[in-house]
């Protein structure tokens, strides 16, 4: 579907135009044409492949999507793809942004995802100075629009684990702890995913060789580094918190197994003392005086309850009760 197709000349919005018009605004040399798309048929990127000149390769998985985010060239055209991460229902939904950026023209194409980029296009017309750069701009706009975009995502899945940490301790919590703890290490996962390959990717658009499309506009691809940098490292450093805390909740369900078999070792211990005198009691010797003895029974009661007494005392005080 069409979002948007408009074309500019000297970094001003001219008009929005029909996709027929596109080849005689590309044939201008002031001007270049920027169009959204969003969840396109086959249908649709035919029409766009001639008139920008698109690689069959770059327009085939567009199609086909599910692409690991990457950035290549086709001569004079960067075609880029980034993962889009959004939440639903607790979540995370991956889209894709496809963009070519040739000499004159971007062609952004979003798919499975309802986030858009109105705003993006809207604040780059604010800044005619800079969208006077061009495609490489847009470009950048688009970009990071998509990274920054990543960091609200970051941040509740640290929020996320910091309430795991504070219940860490709780007796009878730490099943439910690794439970929630692998679920945020997969989503991490899938942010990690979006990220790492892009970082390798955006660092061939800034510094050294850069496309023709780029130059003039590597300080801002610079910034979109960083932040992937920065995302980069939230990710380890939250990967390798999850990955400690789950061995601290291993750790909890064995001191809390051990407690348990201590406990049970206590009453086994106590019981097995009761067993032995009622056992030497009640054996069927003729020579055993305290059977005849009219407090005999009591006082075998009693004494078995003095030393179960006892035991109960030291083993509460040594902390196995």
């Amino acid at each position: 579907m069409l979002i948007n197709c408009s074309a500019y000349v000297q970094g001003s919005k001219l008009a929005d135009i029909a996709v027929a018009d596109i080849g005689r605004h590309l044939a201008r040399p002031d001007c270049f044409v920027w169009v959204a798309l969003r969840d396109p048929g086959a249908a649709e990127l035919e029409a766009l492949q001639e008139p920008f000149g698109l690689h069959e390769l770059a327009v085939e998985d567009v199609l086909k999507g599910h692409q690991r985010p990457k950035v290549e060239e086709y001569g004079d055209t960067v075609f880029a793809v980034l993962q889009m991460v959004d939440e639903a229902g607790g979540e995370l939904v991956i889209g894709e942004l496809c963009i070519f950026a040739g000499r004159n023209f971007v062609l952004s194409v979003r798919s499975r995802t309802d986030a858009g980029f109105l705003g993006v296009r809207e604040r780059a017309e604010r800044e005619p100075e800079l969208l006077r750069q061009g495609a490489g701009f847009v470009l950048y706009a688009l970009m990071d629009a998509v990274v920054d975009r990543y960091f609200p995502v970051i941040d509740r899945l640290e929020t996320e684990l910091d309430a795991i940490e504070e219940r860490i301790f709780e007796r009878g919590a730490a099943r439910r702890n690794i439970e929630a703890l692998y679920a945020l290490k997969r989503r991490l996962g899938v942010v990690r995913h979006a990220v790492m390959p892009l970082l390798e990717a955006g660092a061939h658009l800034h510094g050294g060789r850069v496309p023709p499309v780029c130059l003039g506009t590597q300080d801002y691809f610079r910034d979109v580094y960083d932040h992937l940098l920065r995302c980069a490292a939230t990710i380890d450093g939250l990967r390798d918190t999850v990955a400690t805390a789950i061995q601290v909740n291993f750790s909890m369900v064995a001191i809390e197994e051990s407690e348990t078999t201590k406990r049970l070792a206590a009453w086994a211990g106590i019981f097995a003392v009761a067993t032995f005198f009622v056992g030497v009691w009640g054996m069927n010797f003729e020579r055993m005086p305290e059977l005849k003895w009219i407090w005999g029974y009591p006082a075998a009661l009693g004494f078995i309850g003095l030393v179960a007494v006892l035991m109960w005392r030291r083993f509460r005080k040594a902390g196995w009760l």
